[in-house]
């Protein structure tokens, strides 16, 4: 795992290319710690530039930027390709190439000069992004893998073409002079995340999961090809539905045990310590007891704790380490020791990011850091197998109100938000004492607010949209943006699926997953220099997943029935049925409580109005109720407090300017 940077001066106005490189991957040191290599070419102005995380083949025959032998292509990598040593062996038999050392990245420079990049790329498994040069064409590929694992970003500073792994490796080109998207940073605030293929400057841009970009010598941005498709989730789906498995759900289940077997024993090949990430939940469990199976020594397994109930998942994961005897370590985390990641975030995530589970991640992260250097995780079962709660709740909910007449359903829902939330508060505690009921929920009155306005809309896909919307009204937040066009809002760009919950499933897989899941591991797990690998995301294990009838994925109102099936061959069910829970942290009482001083920073005074632009109304109005009990707005005012903070950061250290136009 490592990190990449670079850039084409079209007109090859620097002389010093290798200083500029260099000075671009110093920043991403802690994505390759072990080592880093540039190389350019001064007469067609390209340079590249390189940080080793040494996971396979440790010696010098492995650094990068790698020549191929040919000296026709130059390569500079991010990833894996778990299927390498089978690759070798057909071209062995193609054209019998003379190895220098074992590493992956010889191997795709070979298949580049045999098949040709677009062939080579289709034949490799794994997570990659990559720039490939190509000194006979004078033409720079940029790639990354399927499903969106490892990031790039790609652009204009000027002049200069510029990429990276990440932001902060464009911004130490000299050229660069960032501008803030306000339409990317509306997008941000309704999603808590930028959305591919958009970054928070405008001009730069991510390139899409199963896509190549291939860029020649011309000039600045006017003409810049689009990139091309090599991988379409949306076709896997499609053609998952039209062809389904038609199995009994014991050759099914056989089949799915077969495979993962096959892929978690490919990535569990490293040259460096390796372990796993454990929650305790089906997919983390899963992962960990096929790895197991596989190995003939304890897998190292690592989960953090958290004191404050609902949020812990430690005690589950021990007992499920214990059942299945890997060595667990557990690191049970203060809530001091969590909020002390918060001034770490902006320059973590290099764009505002405001999922909190970033705070866990980054601290499991941390944990198995000290121990190993690669580790597997469950993340992508829910999208795959269908877990998430909104898979079921949004197809409940829909069939609810559907068959209300329009008239019917604004009354109601002015008929419930008519009645304050802390009256609503009020009437669930009277009712309970009452009945004796168990204890209200909490924030009864917020929840029931937030689930009327679901009451406005029009068809099912849109109630899918505003469960995963936060601000629902972006652009008002961010005077002047307007929303840029994004896969949910251009219907022609999903997939043709039947089912309600189908099109949820693909929308989280060519959204949530990649920008949000991804975006949230690569940059906690790497920035303590970690190699994470997600089992899941194998593109075989996606396109058999969309074979699965839905009945074998959500049965009985419970979602990943066959994934669940699979681990009870491991794991007894009762250690590991219980009530979802998501990875995250008590954004909501910390902001009212030890996070107050520093939200109040940023959110109060003039802090919001001297940005000029974010409005401070709606964010301030949502600040005094959240502080009252009244209502929850945590992750609305998360999102807002994340922006603020990296834009902070950016005005202490690095030169950018904000637009304050569309």
């Amino acid at each position: 795992m490592c990190g990449i940077t670079g850039f084409l001066d079209p007109r090859r106005t620097i002389s010093e290319l290798e200083n500029v490189v260099w000075r671009m991957t110093a920043p991403l040191r802690h994505r390759g710690p072990d080592d880093g290599g540039v190389w350019a070419d001064h007469d067609a102005g390209v340079g590249l530039g390189h940080r080793r995380l040494s996971i396979i083949d440790l010696s010098p025959e492995g650094r990068q930027p790698m020549v191929s032998a040919s000296g026709r292509h130059v390569l500079v990598y991010n990833g894996e390709i778990y299927n390498h040593p089978k690759i070798r062996e057909e071209l062995d038999r193609l054209s019998s190439p003379r190895w220098r050392g074992r590493s992956d990245t010889e191997t795709m420079l070979e298949a580049f000069d045999a098949w040709g990049v677009r062939a080579a790329v289709g034949r490799f498994v794994g997570m990659f992004a990559f720039a490939l040069w190509d000194r006979r064409d004078h033409a720079l590929y940029l790639v990354r893998d399927r499903l969106g694992e490892k990031p790039l970003y790609y652009g204009w500073a000027g002049d200069m073409f510029l990429f990276g792994s990440e932001l902060k490796a464009l911004r130490a080109h000299p050229a660069w002079n960032g501008e803030i998207d306000k339409d990317a940073l509306a997008l941000y605030f309704r999603h808590n995340y930028i959305p591919s293929p958009y970054s928070i400057y405008k001009g730069i841009r991510k390139l899409v999961p199963g896509t190549i970009l291939k860029m020649g010598l011309q000039g600045p941005a006017g003409n810049d090809p689009e990139p091309e498709s090599y991988w379409s989730a949306k076709e896997v789906a499609e053609r998952g539905i039209a062809a389904p498995f038609s199995g009994s759900p014991t050759e099914a289940l056989s089949r799915l045990e077969t495979m993962l077997l096959e892929v978690i024993g490919q990535e569990m090949i490293s040259d460096v310590p390796l372990g796993a990430l454990l929650s305790g939940g089906i997919d983390s469990s899963t992962v960990v007891a096929l790895m197991q199976s596989l190995s003939g020594r304890p897998v190292k397994t690592f989960t953090i704790g958290f004191h404050e109930a609902g949020y812990n998942e430690a005690v589950s994961a021990r007992a499920v380490a214990e059942h299945l005897g890997t060595d667990h370590t557990e690191l049970y985390v203060t809530p001091k020791e969590a909020m002390d990641v918060v001034p770490l975030l902006p320059t973590l995530y290099d764009e505002p990011f405001s999922d909190s589970s970033q705070i866990p991640t980054f601290l499991v992260s941390r944990l198995t850091r000290r121990h190993v250097t690669v580790a597997l995780s469950g993340d992508a079962g829910d999208e795959l197998f269908g877990g998430y709660n909104r898979y079921l709740w949004g197809r409940s909910i829909w069939r609810k109100i559907a068959w209300m007449p329009k008239g019917l359903r604004s009354s109601l829902r002015s008929a419930i938000t008519a009645v304050p939330p802390e009256k609503w508060d009020s009437l669930f505690k009277v009712a309970g004492g009452i009945v004796r009921a168990r204890q209200a929920p909490r924030h009864a009155g917020d929840q029931i607010h937030k689930l009327a306005e679901l009451l406005l809309v029009k068809e099912p896909e849109e109630l899918y949209l505003s469960l995963v919307s936060h601000w629902k009204n972006p652009c008002l937040l961010v005077p002047g943006a307007v929303e840029p066009p994004t896969i949910l809002s251009d219907r022609k760009r999903w997939a043709d699926l039947p089912d309600f919950v189908q099109r949820m499933m693909f929308l989280d897989t060519v959204t949530y997953l990649p920008d949000d899941i991804l975006v949230k591991v690569d940059r906690a797990s790497m920035g303590v220099s970690l190699e994470c690998r997600v089992p899941f995301l194998d593109h075989r294990v996606v396109e058999f997943a969309w074979r699965l009838p839905l009945s074998q994925k959500i049965r009985n109102n419970q979602g990943k029935w066959l994934l669940r099936q699979l681990l009870y061959k491991y794991v007894p069910k009762a250690l590991v049925e219980r009530p979802k829970t998501g990875f995250g942290v008590p954004i909501d009482s910390w902001l009212r409580g030890p996070l107050r001083e520093w939200a109040e920073s940023l959110l109060c005074g003039n802090s919001l109005k001297n940005g000029g632009i974010i409005d401070p109304s709606p964010v301030l109005e949502k600040w005094r109720e959240h502080l009252s009990g009244v209502r929850n707005w945590q992750y609305y005012l998360w999102d807002v407090l994340m922006f603020q903070a990296w834009l902070d950061r950016g005005r202490a250290g690095i030169q950018e300017r904000a637009v304050h136009g569309g």
